[in-house]
């Protein structure tokens, strides 16, 4: 059985039911309730119930700290992402599900990832998700069966070593992991085209981010590419460039309009050449250690702002919450206020802000427990703000637009 709607073996329905039982807490938070999107989770664990529950509890979370239900109206990527990264929606399979196209070669990872920080390129992948998951409800309304998961087509023409640069590979690989994690059973194929000698190594380096049920998804096409498109997708809805007959209204066979192509990413967007802070404080954290700072808040709606550069390589970061006054704690002891990730702060100098919401103490969190032979120096500058003096505060900055 497929262990979806309409193809369920009575075990298989049993858990359905307990599974809905289960999190009626959460189901109303959710962006969908029926089955179908139930099923979804139970298939990516197998129809484990008590690991299922688990990973949609946990993507309840990510929904929330993400603000993922309103990403695609509120957030507005930076100006280099918008021009620079490549790929775009444009057209439908002949079952009705959207296609999204990555285009690998003109992409400039070490150009961008100089020139934004790796949130605002996981949070602009974010929004490209929950507008694809969109596009899917649509798609289903339209056509009166449940569409719930894309076509991928991945153009590989011009892969280089230029692709394999280590923090390129991390931040990818965070890209995965996020998708997996967080919307199961959303690929429903994924077409590698014009792959060169280079791939092997390329894929290597990346499938580990990807479980089993998504590695069979990936089908790796030869020269006959087009006709293997063409069967799978209508030509009136494929890209002429790719083998279809859909052209821009001016005739462009690449279809522009809807998919980017990317390009080296001008050194005027780098940001390391127009930032220039001075830090108060230097600390130098210890391989496989955390190095905390406490702040106490005194009235709700204070702003935490803070600004940070790692020397060399990346640090992890995140923001708790004490649960316990004039104790000391434990990152799992506290509560989580922006969970901890890894920023390039060596590449690109991380400035942000949170409102917090209650008082309380805060502590900033400094992370190089992942590394095992690496201490890690960080310069920083951290500063609380009242609500009685944020009216008088500049314009807000890159970051603050992104935070707040």
């Amino acid at each position: 059985m497929s262990g979806r709607v309409g193809d369920l073996n009575p075990r298989q329905k049993e858990i359905l039911i307990e599974f809905r039982e289960r999190i009626q807490d959460i189901l109303p938070h959710l962006p969908e309730q029926d089955d179908h999107y139930l099923l979804r989770w139970l298939r990516a664990r197998n129809f484990s119930i008590q690991k299922s529950e688990a990973m949609i509890r946990k993507h309840l979370e990510f929904r929330r700290q993400m603000k993922t239900d309103t990403i695609v109206e509120d957030f507005k990527p930076p100006e280099v992402i918008e021009k620079y990264v490549s790929g775009g929606m444009c057209g439908y399979d002949r079952e009705g599900s959207p296609i999204w196209y990555d285009v690998i070669g003109p992409l400039d990872p070490k150009g961008l990832l100089l020139s934004a920080t790796k949130q605002d390129f996981l949070k602009t992948k974010i929004r490209h998700t929950e507008m694809l998951r969109r596009e899917c409800k649509q798609q289903s309304q339209k056509l009166g069966k449940y569409i719930e998961s894309i076509t991928l087509i991945y153009d590989c023409e011009g892969l280089g070593l230029k692709h394999m640069w280590k923090p390129a590979i991390e931040t990818y690989g965070e890209v995965l992991t996020m998708f997996e994690d967080n919307y199961p059973e959303g690929l429903k194929r994924l077409y590698l085209i014009k792959a060169p000698a280079l791939f092997p190594m390329a894929y290597n380096l990346i499938k580990h981010f990807l479980c089993e049920e998504t590695r069979q998804k990936i089908l790796i096409l030869g020269s006959n590419w087009k006709d293997v498109l063409r069967k799978n997708i209508d030509p009136e809805q494929l890209p002429a460039v790719y083998g279809g007959s859909l052209t821009d209204p001016d005739g462009d066979p690449r279809c522009r309009t809807k998919i980017n192509y990317g390009g080296t990413v001008p050194k005027s967007y780098y940001i390391q050449n127009s930032v220039n802070v001075e830090y108060d404080n230097t600390v130098t954290i210890s391989r496989g250690s955390v190095f905390q700072l406490e702040y106490e808040v005194i009235t709700s709606s204070t702003l935490l702002r803070w600004q940070f550069a790692s020397d060399g390589a990346d640090i992890g970061f995140g923001v708790y919450k004490q649960t316990t006054k004039g104790k000391s704690q434990k990152e799992t002891e506290m509560q989580q206020v922006l969970p901890v990730q890894r920023y390039n702060a060596h590449l690109v100098p991380e400035d942000s802000c949170l409102t917090c919401a209650e008082p309380g103490v805060y502590v900033l969190c400094f992370d190089n427990s992942y590394s095992i032979l690496q201490s890690k120096k960080v310069s920083y500058n951290v500063e609380l703000v009242p609500p009685a003096d944020l009216q008088k505060l500049s314009p807000p900055s890159r970051a603050d637009m992104r935070l707040q």
